[in-house]
């Protein structure tokens, strides 16, 4: 089995040269993500590996510490829109899928960091393509399940280790899983959701994160501090433009568009 020794080096000289186009990509990504309620790291991963060179394993580790920014980032204003008293009520919620998506997430990096190169690329299309089809199949209103106490919390533990799996090992935040997740387990209000979801993405990142950070390929992002920092500015900065225009163009008009984008990205990594 290769490991993450045996992979190529990053090219840090070409990336360290296109800092301006980092800005703009991260923004470019960011008001995509922002007018769907998305980080956006999902269409980040792509052009980290196709647009800037970076090899599979690498392009995941940036991508987890961008979203991290983000995440640290969109916290404090999403308190502005929700109040810190709501996502407190809900604790319980947090502390249900936390159960499942810490282990997931170390479970994901562990197996993000043992794959081949070519094995983490086909993963990675694939995941992909579940985030396309995730993407336009839960635009519309989601209808809670009915279940027992217990079958939610099992249910909730089992999908936060799905979701933290999927998280570590696109380097995303996994926004776009727990927040129908919540809605369809404990009957909360999207909007509380959202900020829900950011409470339980910032610790799984952050045990991903220190997973890969025992990890070689980690060393890329000491190799490209000016890159992930303006990257992760120019994502930060979208997606807050995103966030404003948010509703701005039509759901029947963007979601199919951002769905083509992502199949397309799936593609050109299936075959990278």
């Amino acid at each position: 089995m290769t490991t993450s020794a045996d992979r190529p080096e990053v090219a840090t000289r070409d990336a360290a040269r296109s800092l301006p186009l980092a800005v703009l990509a991260g923004a470019a990504v960011g008001l995509l993500g922002g007018m769907v309620g998305l980080g956006g790291a999902e269409f980040r991963l792509p052009l980290l590996i196709g647009l800037f060179g970076f090899v599979a394993l690498q392009a995941v580790v940036l991508n987890k510490a961008m979203s991290l920014v983000v995440v640290v980032t969109a916290l404090p204003v999403r308190m502005l829109a929700v109040p810190f008293d709501d996502v407190v009520g809900e604790w319980t919620v947090v502390v249900n899928l936390l159960a499942g998506s810490l282990v997931g997430a170390w479970v994901g990096a562990t197996w993000a960091t043992r794959m081949s190169s070519r094995a983490l690329y086909r993963v990675l299309a694939v995941l992909l393509v579940v985030i396309a089809i995730l993407l336009v199949s839960h635009r519309g209103d989601v209808e809670p399940l009915a279940l027992s106490d217990v079958q939610q919390v099992v249910a909730g533990v089992v999908a936060g280790v799905g979701i933290g799996v999927v998280a570590a090992l696109m380097g995303v935040a996994g926004g776009e899983l727990l927040i129908p997740t919540i809605v369809l387990l404990y009957a909360v209000d999207v909007k509380l959701a959202g900020s829900l979801s950011l409470a339980v993405s910032l610790p799984t990142m952050l045990v991903a994160f220190a997973r890969y950070s025992q990890d070689q390929s980690f060393a890329v992002l000491a190799a490209n501090r000016s890159f992930v920092l303006a990257m992760a500015l120019g994502s930060v900065a979208g997606t807050v433009v995103g966030g404003v225009l948010l509703g701005v163009v039509p759901d029947w008009v963007l979601v199919p568009l951002l769905a083509a984008l992502l199949l397309l990205s799936a593609v050109k990594v299936w075959r990278h």
